[in-house]
């Protein structure tokens, strides 16, 4: 198996592995976000430009580590574009950490019948960290 360069565009396989999410997320949230536009070729095939998988990752962070809901990081990306989620590789806690920003979290969520309080999250968000990292210690043996 061939090593790509960083700039080579990526296949839905390819990106599905590197990112651990199924290939069917992939195409979900192409149709959740405007802003992810593979490349596609002949029978449907898509191809990703970096940029692409750097907005994915993004997005993904946002999702699974900060615990936004999809309709909150179309707003974050309403009204902070991509720029700020490609750059949340370099700065991972920019949305939740930041003193300015901690109270404006909850506005991220939907609050219906699935709601639960900020304890509970917190220590959900807690688990969810200590499987990534046990995930990434299992991936690097």
């Amino acid at each position: 198996m061939s090593i790509k360069s960083p700039e080579a565009f990526r296949t839905i396989s390819e990106v599905s592995k590197d990112l651990s999410l199924p290939q069917h997320v992939l195409r979900f949230w192409e149709t959740k976000f405007a802003q992810i536009k593979p490349i596609k070729r002949g029978g449907g095939r898509r191809y990703y430009r970096p940029e692409d998988i750097e907005l994915l990752k993004g997005i993904k962070y946002l999702l699974y580590h900060d615990g936004y809901t999809i309709r909150g990081v179309q707003k974050v990306i309403k009204e902070s574009g991509t720029r700020k989620i490609l750059k949340k590789e370099i700065n991972n806690n920019f949305f939740t950490d930041n003193e300015n920003n901690n109270n404006d979290h909850q506005e991220h969520f939907d609050h219906g019948s699935h709601s639960i309080s900020e304890t509970k999250r917190k220590k959900l968000m807690n688990v969810l960290n200590d499987l990534v990292n046990l995930k990434n210690k299992l991936n690097q043996e």
